[in-house]
């Protein structure tokens, strides 16, 4: 019953780290650089996504320009777009594999079913874990490196935005997640295999009984 309960835990973990992943993915926030300028009236945020690059004005204004080209990106760009559809991919299929090997359904079968289809669910969440936290890393290096460099200009820094933050926290859930249902799925030998009884060798009965007569026998 407890491991049912702590993979219902893992399961819940692996919702949230999903849902994070696809908006992490989607969001245009993956950095951010905000310009005041000489009047607060005309300043602007600029926010660049995987997928898009928006602009927030203070007057409320925003517009979006989609980034259509592949090739003229960078490279860490294109990686992080590879390996964050990836990961939303793998944990889409954790999902559903976990569902059928969870202890707490009533799908897949017999036990050691269940508990090879819960191991590979796990798996799938350690491998989306994975391909959500190296993008994520990479890019918060280049944003940091870019900003401690002094012959780039000051309007062309950024920071690290909530996109950055959200795919980490989705990567942690996924690893405890996919961490979590492949170890419930090993089975625990029990102490009589481990420390067998001794076993206690009697004299039987019947042998001396049969030996007294005997005995009698000769006399």
């Amino acid at each position: 019953m407890a491991s049912a309960s702590l993979q219902f835990f893992a399961f819940i973990l692996a919702l949230f780290g999903v849902f994070g992943d696809i908006a992490a993915t989607l969001l245009p926030n993956w950095k951010v650089n905000a310009d005041v300028g000489s009047n607060i009236i005309t300043a602007i945020t600029q926010m660049q996504g995987l997928w898009m690059d928006c602009t927030w004005y203070s007057t409320g204004m925003f517009s979006c320009t989609l980034k259509y080209s592949i090739l003229s990106l960078p490279v860490y760009i294109q990686a992080a777009r590879t390996t964050m559809v990836l990961s939303c991919i793998l944990s889409a299929f954790g999902i559903c594999i976990t569902t059928v090997g969870m202890k707490c359904t009533k799908l897949g079968g017999d036990t050691d079913s269940k508990n090879h289809a819960c191991f590979a669910g796990g798996v799938c969440f350690v491998l989306a874990g994975i391909f959500g936290l190296v993008p994520t890393c990479w890019y918060t290096r280049e944003i940091i490196s870019n900003f401690l460099d002094q012959t780039i200009p000051e309007s062309s820094k950024h920071e690290p935005g909530g996109a950055v933050y959200t795919g980490f926290i989705s990567a942690g859930f996924l690893l405890i997640a996919g961490a979590i249902f492949c170890s419930s799925c090993f089975k625990r030998q029990p102490g009589a295999w481990i420390y067998p009884p001794k076993q206690h060798h009697f004299p039987s009965t019947e042998q001396e009984s049969n030996a007294a007569y005997n005995l009698k026998d000769y006399v």
